[in-house]
């Protein structure tokens, strides 16, 4: 197993290698960099692909070299977009062989020299390495603190409704297994179905317009994982407060996840009951208790237990970004999409590294359940 584990990790650098590569390269197609954000801000027009849309003619820069084309552009100084393509990493500051001093545009032995994406990228490889994300264009902090402050919001959120949906699912899904057809299980089916045809995002609105001061009762927090002043409190007070605050959102991002893991359990449980040991530890006189907790259980959660990291990441990455929007909590998918408006390309990239990260480790501990869940795994014969 440890020699499957270290194949694995090692398969975790190509693949972010290549997670990069598509990402970087999407990006460089996106109209509307950051410099034309910033441009815009500038000129009052507010985002840049508004002004690219309302500007059909002549959006070079006045006065430039002619290679810039920079939306909102007109009338600004070329010294001042000289700078922003420096400080952004676009372009550096070349001077003649021997200078001595401090490199400035102003020194008239020093040019600016264009870096084309193809050098920024490897740039950016060779940055990350040495774990080095650069700074946020437009938040003065840099992308590693952004990514690890926003990070737990998210972490928090996928978890709680991974542990809920198993605890929740676990007992419904083989309750509906052992009464198959009856009562019971139509209606539950029922209603499983009819959630999981309800989106998150949905549900979330309507949380919010039951209990949350929308139109009726107002019950649980709109915003935040925290009140005003949570931090006095002492520690039974504080995490009452972060459950009262986290239900709602929770709620919604557990309307499809536990309808998933409910028909997995079920009908997991289903193929096992039916298999010839079951009918042969029932023909030996053993009641139904131990036949279903001795035997099927352990065969049965193979599946589902193994499939904890994997529901996670989905839980993660499916419903971050719509409820932490929807109820104003500032993680990793809200910052993900503010960044990708603004064209922040370290922090875009950043969060996309700290996902794709997260998934491949995921993908690793989901391997490893199995061979615990079930020692009769054996990775390493798979080699």
């Amino acid at each position: 197993m440890l020699t499957y584990i270290l194949r694995r990790l090692l398969l975790v650098i190509p693949t972010l290698f290549g997670i990069m590569v598509i990402n970087f390269s999407l990006t460089q197609f996106v109209p509307g960099g950051p410099i034309d954000q910033v441009l815009a801000r500038v000129q009052g027009e507010g985002d840049a692909i508004e002004a690219l849309s309302g500007n059909g003619s002549d959006p070079g820069i006045e006065g430039s070299d002619g290679d810039s084309a920079y939306i909102g552009a007109r009338g600004l100084p070329p010294e001042f977009i000289d700078k922003l393509e420096i400080d952004f990493g676009f372009a550096r500051i070349v001077c003649a062989p021997g200078f001595v001093g401090e490199p400035t545009l102003k020194d008239p032995a020093c040019t600016k020299q264009k870096i084309g994406a193809f050098e920024r990228f490897w740039i950016m490889l060779g940055n990350y390495v040495t774990f080095d994300f650069g700074e946020s264009y437009f938040r003065d902090i840099g992308v590693f603190e952004l990514v690890a402050e926003k990070l737990p919001v998210s972490i928090t959120l996928g978890l709680w409704s991974t542990l809920i949906a198993y605890i929740v699912s676990i007992p419904l899904g083989i309750r509906k297994a052992v009464h198959e057809g009856s009562r019971f299980d139509s209606w539950t089916s029922a209603v499983i179905v009819a959630a999981y045809a309800i989106p998150s995002f949905l549900f979330a609105i309507v949380l919010i317009v039951l209990f949350a001061g929308g139109s009726y009762w107002q019950i649980f927090p709109l915003r935040g994982l925290g009140s005003d002043g949570a931090d006095q409190l002492g520690l039974l007070p504080r995490f009452a407060d972060y459950l009262w605050h986290i239900t709602l959102p929770i709620t919604a991002m557990l309307i499809s996840s536990f309808t998933t893991l409910t028909m997995l359990t079920k009908n997991s449980f289903l193929d096992e009951i039916r298999k010839q040991y079951v009918m042969t530890a029932r023909a030996k006189g053993l009641s139904e208790g131990p036949v279903l907790y001795g035997h099927v259980f352990r065969n049965a959660m193979l599946i589902v237990i193994a499939g904890f990291p994997s529901l996670f990441v989905s839980v993660f990455f499916g419903s971050s970004l719509l409820i932490e929007t929807i109820f104003s909590l500032d993680g990793l998918g809200q910052l993900g999409f503010k960044s990708a408006v603004e064209r922040d390309y370290p922090v875009i990239f950043g969060t996309l590294f700290a996902f794709g990260l997260l998934g491949l480790v995921m993908g690793i501990l989901s391997d490893m359940m199995y061979a615990w869940v079930d020692p009769r795994i054996d990775f390493e014969s798979r080699g």
